[in-house]
């Protein structure tokens, strides 16, 4: 927009107003938060605070507020009304303190492994990736992109993969309707692929941080039923019409693109990195997040040396790299687990799980309902509800309830458009509607979703208990 253009169009009326409107929306929350009702009545007004605050972050293109905003804002009232209600001010303290301890694990993980994907990225490493794709038979194509979307989602997280993925079948397939079908196939590949590893999806790696779920076990036990939560839906989109297209598959793929100098040391180096977390973490006993800052730091030096003296490659160094992360994402997810953390502090997530003990009868129900409820709702929200609403004294790590949630969780996102981080990346790129999704692939989402808890519990079964020593199981829980 022209300075001419702005100038006609500029309203400052209307930019006051809102101004005003804000700083009077603001006002009153505070002075209804500072009510003695509210300290009265803690547990109601902060459940009522989290309700509204997350209808905030559904409906946030409706209202035009960005997610990260209000779940920042969120996170700050829901704080204030525990240090109103509780014991005292100190109590409070130490509990945000404690809150923000478990909540910096994360950020800092997230932000170095962001950062690490990116460094690759803009070094065009994922064309080695994308590059072994020749077939040109679109059935063969839907499983060859599926399963490559499945082990790079296992290293990565599943929105980069889906990106990644996504572009490449621009670029690949002509068809928009065969190239929108096989980004579904992307959808769910990359959320199968997140749950088998413990740096594969988010809620994966809170579990794994957490001390909820071990990195060897999970990959042990979760493979197969994730793996099979793509294998049936790919069969079953293999028999379907519109895995077929009457257009021709553009070949080579991404031959107009080069890979940036040294693209292929970045490329090894960075998903080594990667990878290195988790024997780190063994190896030192120390916390994930040092592991990824160590990946990060090397990383970090080598640009620096091989782009020494190259001024015109800053886009490819570090600094430049963490310019392009998703800062508001890491930010949604700060203020997402500082909000659970004082619902956790006023027992209001323990109140919830006694709830849940007394009506569902066991753990492979709640399991699958928070994987069903992680269709609508965002999966890390959930899952760091529950970690605060049960134990590892109640289930100790590895137990079935953390691995299952751990996979429906993960894999539950695929059945609605809506349901993950991947899912709305793919509907961003590809103009993909709910309702087409809905119509054309939730029920092939869902028969794996289901598969794969089937086969869980089948390997549940001829194995035998994952853990024997169930004592500490609450009543009314006898799945493990």
């Amino acid at each position: 927009m022209s300075s001419v253009e702005f100038e006609a169009s500029y309203k400052p009326n209307s930019d006051f107003t809102k101004a005003v409107v804000i700083a009077g929306s603001m006002l009153a929350g505070a002075a209804i938060i500072n009510h003695s009702w509210v300290a009265e009545n803690q547990n109601l007004a902060m459940s009522a605070v989290f309700g509204l605050g997350y209808l905030g972050i559904i409906f946030e293109e409706s209202l035009a507020f960005n997610k990260s905003g209000v779940g920042l804002l969120m996170a700050v009232a829901l704080w204030v009304i525990r240090s109103i209600g509780a014991p005292s001010t100190e109590v409070a303290s130490e509990q945000l303190t404690h809150s923000c301890s478990e909540v910096s694990e994360i950020v800092f993980f997230l932000l170095g492994a962001m950062t690490i994907v990116e460094i690759i990225d803009a070094h065009q490493g994922f064309k080695i990736v994308t590059d072994s794709i020749t077939t040109r038979k679109p059935r063969l194509l839907l499983w060859v992109v599926g399963v490559i979307t499945f082990l790079l989602s296992s290293v990565l997280d599943n929105l980069t993969s889906t990106i990644v993925m996504v572009s490449l079948l621009r670029k690949l397939v002509n068809d928009p309707e065969q190239r929108r079908f096989l980004g579904a196939v992307v959808v769910i590949a990359a959320n199968s692929g997140g749950a088998w590893t413990p740096i594969g999806d988010v809620t994966t790696t809170m579990l794994w941080i957490h001390g909820h779920i071990s990195s060897a076990r999970t990959i042990q036990d979760l493979f197969i039923p994730s793996a099979i939560s793509l294998i049936v839906p790919l069969t079953l989109m293999s028999f379907s019409r519109d895995a077929e297209s009457n257009s021709q598959v553009s070949s080579p793929a991404l031959t107009s693109e080069q890979m940036a100098p040294r693209g292929q040391l970045v490329f090894g180096v960075g998903i080594g990195a990667l990878l290195f977390v988790p024997v780190f973490k063994s190896l030192t006993g120390l916390p994930p997040f040092l592991g990824m800052l160590l990946g990060l730091g090397t990383l970090w030096l080598l640009t620096d040396a091989i782009h020494y003296g190259e001024t015109g490659r800053q886009q490819l160094k570090v600094p430049q790299a963490l310019s392009r992360i998703d800062t508001q994402g890491v930010l949604f997810f700060l203020g997402i687990l500082l909000s659970v953390g004082s619902l956790q502090s006023a027992g209001i997530l323990q109140d919830l799980a006694q709830y849940l003990n007394d009506h569902i009868p066991s753990v492979e129900l709640i399991a699958g309902a928070i994987g069903l409820v992680s269709a609508v709702i965002d999966n890390v929200p959930i899952v760091a509800a529950t970690m605060g609403m049960y134990s590892t004294e109640q289930f100790p790590v590895d137990s079935e309830l953390w691995q299952l949630i751990a996979y429906c969780a993960g894999t539950g996102g695929s059945i609605l458009v809506i349901g993950s981080a991947a899912g709305v990346a793919y509907m961003g790129m590809e103009k993909a509607d709910f309702l087409w999704y809905l119509k054309k692939v939730s029920g092939y989402a869902f028969a794996g979703y289901v598969a794969g808890i089937g086969a869980y519990l089948a390997a549940l079964q001829f194995h035998g208990p994952i853990l024997a020593n169930v004592s500490t199981s609450p009543p009314g829980l006898p799945g493990l």
